[in-house]
């Protein structure tokens, strides 16, 4: 019967049962696990909602700068579309197992407009071993201090990667602060040349069991010398040296990078969609 209300928002006393049901699937749910696990459902820093129809063991999705499917089938996903429509957007995309995603999307096209692009075949690559690769000797972690000579190799990953500038809007300092966490954190990896970043990667969400890598660019005046691939693989180690599952999503057209990937030791456990909302 509660299924008949729709999708509620979750508090507090479901924490132990969400948590469950993120476990069921740890890799592809990393990202909100990671949050749960450190705020709980109702605090501040999970930065968004848990959505059920009637309860997180049938139903699951999270709202916030992502709206994320993580359970249920079709009328749970047409409850989760119709509340995001009835509320103001907060998301900038829509990301998650494709099988829940593409189909939430279609529930939300007609109201949100054409995407400014669909990814709909992002394969979800995991590994729980070391890299087959060699790690490069001279990729570490970025201290704070530099930050300043850091932002710029990430500002432009992602141009690259999501086609707009996260500066726009408020002059960037939202992008600065969620780099300055990921540095102070010990979350991003870098290998410097005069002072210049040439190849990046960030740990962006740590859960449990699971590091979710990101961010993985290398510049382009260096690219095709394997830079790339050793740097990854340093990352992908110092995250299974952790004791947890490294991994990462790419996009299906990607045939260099997912060469590499799979050089280094991943194997698909799911396929992820996005869709990048206008």
């Amino acid at each position: 019967m509660l299924k008949l209300l729709g999708a509620r928002q979750l508090g507090n006393r479901d924490t132990a049962a969400v948590l469950r049901v993120l476990d069921n699937d740890p890799v592809a749910n990393c990202m909100i696990a990671a949050r749960v696990e450190e705020f709980g459902v109702a605090g501040r820093g999970l930065q968004g909602e848990l959505w059920s129809r009637g309860g997180p063991t049938d139903s699951l999705c999270y709202s916030g700068a992502n709206l994320v499917p993580l359970l249920g089938d079709q009328l749970d996903l047409r409850a989760f579309a119709d509340r995001a429509i009835r509320e103001p957007r907060v998301c900038s995309s829509l990301v998650g197992r494709r099988e829940l995603a593409l189909p939430l999307w279609d529930m939300l096209v007609a109201e949100w407009g054409s995407p400014r692009e669909l990814r709909p075949d992002q394969p979800l690559l995991a590994t729980r071993e070391r890299s087959q690769v060699a790690g490069h000797e001279r990729v570490r972690q970025v201290r704070p201090e530099e930050i300043e000579n850091y932002l710029p190799a990430a500002i432009a990953m992602f141009v690259e990667e999501v086609g707009v500038d996260p500066r726009i809007g408020d002059g960037g300092r939202g992008y600065r602060r969620r780099v300055a966490h990921l540095i102070a954190a010990g979350r991003a990896w870098a290998l410097f040349e005069d002072g210049e970043v040439v190849f990046k990667a960030e740990v962006g969400s740590v859960s449990r069991s699971v590091g979710q890598i990101q961010g993985v660019w290398t510049h382009p005046d260096v690219r095709g010398r394997g830079i790339g691939s050793a740097g990854t693989a340093t990352v992908t180690n110092a995250v299974v040296a952790g004791g947890r599952t490294a991994s990462l999503y790419v996009n299906s057209y990607n045939a260099a990078a997912r060469r590499v990937y799979e050089r280094i030791g991943y194997h698909q456990v799911a396929t992820f969609a996005t869709v990048l909302i206008e």
